[in-house]
C-alpha cells in the first residue's frame, strides 16, 4: 500500500498535469466560443455572489454524470472529448480536483480557473447578480 498524500501534494500533482487558467484569459475563450466554462459552485454561493455569464451550472456531485461525452445523463454541451471545459469553483482548489476527474474520463482540455469565481469578480470581470430568491438561471 502507498503512503497516504496529503491535500497540498495532491493538488501540486494534479496541477502539473494540465496548464489553468488566470481570469482573463477563461473570459477571452469563453467569449470566443472556445472553452465551455462550468461552474460547480454551491446554489448558496451563486445565490450569495452572482453567477458568471454564460456559464453551464453543474454542481459538483453531478459533474462527472453530466459532463462524460459517453454517459447517459451528460448535457448536450459535452458532445465529445473535445471540449475545453474550464471547471470555476469559489476559490480554485476544488475545481483542480474536477478537471483531473474530468481528465479521466477522457476530457483531455479539461482545465480550471486559476483563483476561482473570487478571483474572476476581483479581475473586474463580468458577473450576473444573483436574483431575489434564488441565482440566475434556477
Amino acid at each position: 500500500m502507498s503512503e497516504p498524500t496529503g491535500i497540498d501534494a495532491l493538488l501540486e500533482r494534479v496541477r502539473a498535469g494540465y496548464r489553468r487558467l488566470p481570469p482573463r484569459e477563461a473570459y477571452d475563450a469563453a467569449e470566443a466560443g472556445t472553452a465551455l466554462l462550468v461552474d460547480i459552485r454551491y446554489a448558496a454561493l451563486r445565490e450569495r455572489d452572482g453567477v458568471l455569464p454564460g456559464a453551464l451550472v453543474v454542481e459538483r456531485n453531478e459533474l462527472e454524470w453530466r459532463l462524460d461525452p459517453q454517459g447517459s445523463h451528460r448535457l448536450p454541451e459535452a458532445a465529445d472529448h473535445d471540449v475545453r471545459v474550464v471547471v470555476v469553483c469559489n476559490e480554485g482548489y476544488a475545481s483542480s480536483l474536477a478537471a483531473e476527474s474530468l481528465h479521466r474520463l477522457g476530457l483531455h482540455r479539461a482545465t480550471d480557473l486559476i483563483g476561482g469565481f473570487q478571483a474572476w469578480r476581483a479581475a473586474g470581470l463580468p458577473v450576473t447578480a444573483p436574483a431575489p430568491g434564488g441565482a440566475p438561471g434556477e
